[in-house]
């Protein structure tokens, strides 16, 4: 099957690619299609049936629509659905203007910004103090202690307006303590800060097949493909 993927992400069209090895996956950009759809939702789930929604009003065939980011429990959730446009302590949403900061900065921002935050609340136990008000069904989880993060994945398969399927997954971990610690070649985005206890190495360091294996999008396109699968 041919499917659409709501992106212009090379890195995720690659590793959609592997995880839907029979099907053929492709980006607007593939065929030429003008594609850059605003994103205006205020969790993952609205963000990815924005995108589905607009790019099968274009192409009428499956689409695929994920949007994704990183949630630091200590920080109340943050980047989370704002992990794109991230731009540090002062611009936690984005900078007005719309522009955007280096990947490095923002891994940069993230560590040193939880890292103030712990410093500042010796008593990490009382998760209270970090649930974003803002955002009332974000509850912290600290299954990895004060350092825990975890990354969300909101999927829409959509075959038409009226049928569509949804999965939202995540992965647990923890954030480096040091932007100096960042690394790994395999990944992209926050993987290269984003720890994972069970590995001993950091989202960036594990093989694309290891990533695949336990990574939010990779749950939530298993999910999609026992689901397609019944079609």
């Amino acid at each position: 099957m041919k499917i659409y993927l709501a992106s212009g992400n090379l890195n995720k069209k690659r590793e959609m690619s592997e995880i839907f090895s029979e099907h053929t996956i492709v980006i607007p950009k593939d065929e030429g299609i003008d594609f850059d759809p605003v994103e205006t939702g205020t969790d993952f789930y609205q963000n990815s049936m924005i995108k589905v929604r607009e790019l099968w009003n274009i192409v009428h065939c499956p689409v695929i629509a994920d949007d994704s980011g990183i949630c630091v429990d200590a920080l109340g959730g943050i980047p989370g659905v704002w992990s794109a446009r991230y731009a540090g302590p002062d611009f936690p949403r984005g900078k007005d203007d719309g522009s955007k900061i280096s990947q490095e900065e923002q891994n940069a921002f993230l560590i040193e910004s939880l890292n103030k935050k712990l410093a500042e609340c010796p008593d990490i136990t009382d998760i209270t103090k970090f649930i974003d008000k803002s955002n009332p069904d974000y509850i912290p989880a600290f299954i990895n202690g004060p350092r825990s993060a975890h990354y969300s994945c909101s999927m829409v398969l959509m075959l038409n307006p009226s049928r569509f399927f949804i999965a939202q997954e995540t992965m647990e971990g923890t954030i480096i303590e040091d932007i100096k610690d960042a690394r790994g070649q395999y990944g992209f985005g926050y993987d290269p800060i984003f720890f994972l206890p069970q590995y001993g190495k950091t989202d960036a360091e594990l093989l694309p097949e290891q990533k695949n294996a336990v990574s939010h999008r990779g749950k939530a396109c298993r999910v999609l493909q026992k689901i397609m699968a019944g079609l």
